[in-house]
C-alpha cells in the first residue's frame, strides 16, 4: 500500500491531518549473528568504514507530515486570528432570536439528507472520515511519483485544521446531533465544536493550493472545477452524516480562502519553507 493520509478527525478522533508517509510504522529486520554493519563490500572493505560528507539534512528527506509543521511555524506569525466567519444571523449567538429559525431550517435540511442521501453516501462518509488527501491525489492522477504534490496537500491539511480548530474554540457551536439526537450520525461525534467545518476548510484549501501548483498548466481549468467540486462533496458528506450544518461548510470555504491569501504572502521570502515546497511541487508538473 502507498502513503498514508490523515484528515480532520484522524488523531484520536479529533484534529489531525498530518500523516503522509510510505514508511510510517515500517520496521527493518537485521540479522543477530551477522548485523549488516559488520559485513564487507564486494571489494572486501568493511562497509562500516564508508562515510558520506553531508553538511545539511536534504530538503527532499523531510517527510511530508513533518515538513508541514515547518510551514506552520511560519504561518503562525501571520495575522490569522482576526477573521469573522459567522453569518449575519449568528452574530448574536447560535440560539439568538435571529439564529433560531435559521438553525431550525438547517436541521430540517439535515433530517431530509439523512433520510434521502445517507445510505447512498455512507461509503464516502466513512472513507473520508479520517483522510481525503488520497482523493485529491487520485483526482489529479498523481497517486505515485508526486511526493512534493503530496507535501503541498499535507501542508494545506495541517494549516487548515490548525486554523479551523482555533475558530471552533472561538465560536463554540453545538453539533447538529446535540440539537437533534435523532440525526444519530454513523460516525462518533468529534470531540470539538462544529463551526467552521474542518473538512471543508481543509478540502477547499487543498484545492486552492493545488491551483497554484498547476498555474499555467493546460489541465488547470478542468482540475480547478474538479477539485472545487470534490471539496464541496467532501464537506457535503459531513452534513449528510449529521456532523455539520451547511453554514459550517460555508464558513470552512471562507476560512480556506483567507488562509490561502496568508500562505501566499510567504512566497515573497525566497527562504520560506512554503515557497520551497510550492516550487518543488510546481516542478513536478513541468512537461
Amino acid at each position: 500500500m502507498g502513503a498514508s493520509f490523515e484528515g480532520m478527525e484522524g488523531m484520536t478522533g479529533s484534529l489531525s491531518g498530518v500523516a503522509v508517509s510510505a514508511t510510517t510504522e515500517m520496521i527493518f529486520a537485521d540479522r543477530i549473528d551477522l548485523p549488516f554493519v559488520t559485513i564487507d563490500d564486494p571489494s572486501g572493505n568493511p562497509i562500516a568504514g564508508q562515510r558520506i560528507d553531508l553538511a545539511t539534512f536534504p530538503l527532499g528527506n523531510w517527510r511530508a507530515d513533518w515538513y508541514s509543521w515547518l510551514v506552520l511555524t511560519e504561518f503562525v506569525g501571520l495575522n490569522w486570528q482576526n477573521f469573522e466567519l459567522r453569518p449575519a444571523w449568528a452574530m448574536a449567538g447560535w440560539n439568538s432570536p435571529a439564529a433560531k429559525p435559521m438553525v431550525a431550517g438547517e436541521i430540517d435540511g439535515l433530517v431530509i439528507a439523512a433520510q434521502d442521501e445517507r445510505a447512498d453516501a455512507l461509503g464516502e462518509i466513512v472513507s473520508q472520515a479520517d483522510g481525503f488527501i488520497s482523493y485529491f491525489l487520485d483526482l489529479l492522477t498523481a497517486p505515485n511519483g508526486y511526493p512534493n504534490t503530496a507535501r503541498i496537500l499535507t501542508i494545506a491539511n495541517l494549516v487548515a485544521g490548525f486554523c479551523a480548530m482555533y475558530y471552533k474554540g472561538e465560536y463554540k457551536r453545538p453539533r447538529p446531533t446535540m440539537l437533534c439526537p435523532a440525526l444519530m450520525s454513523p460516525l462518533p461525534m468529534p470531540g470539538h465544536a462544529s463551526f467552521p467545518s474542518g473538512h471543508a476548510t481543509q478540502a477547499h484549501l487543498m484545492s486552492l493550493c493545488m491551483q497554484d501548483v498547476l498555474a499555467g498548466r493546460p489541465q488547470l481549468p478542468t482540475m480547478t472545477n474538479d477539485m472545487d467540486a470534490l471539496a464541496v462533496r467532501i464537506a457535503r458528506n459531513r452534513e449528510i452524516a449529521g456532523l455539520h450544518y451547511p453554514s459550517d461548510s460555508d464558513a470552512g470555504a471562507l476560512l480556506a480562502g483567507k488562509i490561502h491569501v496568508l500562505l501566499n504572502s510567504l512566497l515573497t521570502n525566497a527562504n520560506s519553507w512554503y515557497k520551497k515546497a510550492l516550487d518543488s511541487a510546481v516542478a513536478e508538473w513541468q512537461p
